[in-house]
Parts: C-alpha cells; sequence; structure tokens
C-alpha cells in the first residue's frame, strides 16, 4: 500500500516525508549554518517576542555588536515580505542570536561553531525560555490553516545534506529525530499517536 501524501493526526496535517525521509543533524561538519544562511529569520510568535525580550538582558553579552545595533534599531523580530513575524537579522541572513564558540565534538576542537545564544542561557539554567519552536521543530516547517488545523512539512535545504546523510546512516525518521520538539509542541500523547500512526502506515508498505 503506498503512504498517503498527508496523513491527519488530530488536528495536524502531516506530510508523508516527515514518516519516509531520514535527517539527523551532523553539526560537527554543519556547525549550525541553518542560523546564519537565507534570507529571513526563524518564524515566531507574538509570545515568544515576548519571552525572548525578558531574556535580552542576559543573552545581550553574547550578541555581536552588529546584531545589539539591529535589536536597538527595529527590535527582536520583524514583519518579512510575507508577513510573518521573524526574528531580526544582520547582514541580510545572520541570526541576531547567533553567537560563536570552539566546541570539543568527536575527540576534536571544532572552531567557529554557530550556537544560539537564547538556547545556550537556557542550558545554563539562566533563562526559562529556549528557543522559538520553529528552530527547534526544523527540518519540519509549521503552517496554520484557521480553525485549529496545522500542516507540518518537511522543507529540503541545501546546507542540510550532511544532516541527510547522517539520518539515512542512522535509518532516523525526520518524526524520531524531532520528538522532543514534537512532544512540546503538540505534545507528549499526540506524539504517541503520530508514532502509532507511522507503524501502521510502515507496516502496509
Amino acid at each position: 500500500m503506498k503512504i498517503p501524501p498527508i496523513i491527519q493526526v488530530g488536528d495536524v496535517l502531516v506530510s508523508s516525508d516527515i514518516f519516509t525521509e531520514r535527517f539527523c543533524c551532523d553539526y560537527a561538519k554543519c556547525k549550525g549554518v541553518c542560523c546564519v544562511e537565507g534570507d529571513a529569520g526563524a518564524p515566531v510568535t507574538l509570545d515568544e517576542i515576548g519571552e525572548i525580550e525578558q531574556s535580552l538582558d542576559i543573552v545581550w553579552p553574547d550578541l555581536s555588536a552588529h546584531a545589539q545595533a539591529v535589536i536597538d534599531r527595529q527590535g527582536v523580530a520583524y514583519t518579512d515580505e510575507e508577513g510573518d513575524l521573524v526574528t531580526s537579522i544582520v547582514g541580510g541572513k545572520d541570526c541576531v542570536f547567533t553567537c560563536y564558540e570552539s566546541l570539543k565534538m568527536n575527540g576534536s576542537i571544532v572552531h567557529n561553531c554557530c550556537l544560539c545564544a537564547l538556547e545556550k542561557a537556557y542550558r545554563a539554567g539562566k533563562t526559562s525560555f529556549c528557543k522559538p519552536i520553529s528552530c527547534a521543530l526544523y527540518p519540519i516547517r509549521e503552517k496554520q490553516f484557521g480553525h485549529g488545523l496545522v500542516g507540518l512539512n518537511y522543507s529540503r535545504w541545501s546546507v542540510c545534506k550532511d544532516a541527510v546523510a547522517l539520518g539515512k546512516q542512522l535509518d532516523m525518521p525526520v518524526y524520531q529525530f524531532l520528538a522532543e520538539p514534537l512532544k512540546r509542541r503538540f505534545g507528549a500523547e499526540w506524539y504517541q499517536e503520530l508514532c502509532s500512526v507511522a507503524e501502521e502506515l510502515l507496516k502496509e508498505q
């Protein structure tokens, strides 16, 4: 049986790619390039903007002077060409919350790794807000349809080629790689239903 292109789980329309495609971030190779490439910031909600603004004093020292200037001028977010609220960016691409460090990975020091200043502060126990859910869910992109209906699509991006390769090597489906962000967004009960749907679909292939 062929898997249908869209599967509804609760009030969420899920692209079949999320079940069938493989993905696992290979940070040692990409160094967080998804935070510094592209022509717009990360989608954010009004509630998230409030959380970010509350965290701003804590993360401020980790931000570049250029990022600080952008935030002083236009705030932590802006409305992009499509009318969506997104995080502010520097130089037409870098998210203002990027910061750089050398990290030890797989026994070696990897230089110029891009980190999220918001997530860094959260993991250090300095804030209660981690980062926008759109960042945590990537490569899944969310679309609102109204009446409570949400769509989830798998986003293909050339900068993530190493993540695709590692995902295939580990046989890691997208929905399993993003288990924690999906639970954060939709709840553990919904995620368990998603896993049950995935098992049934793959069993029928």
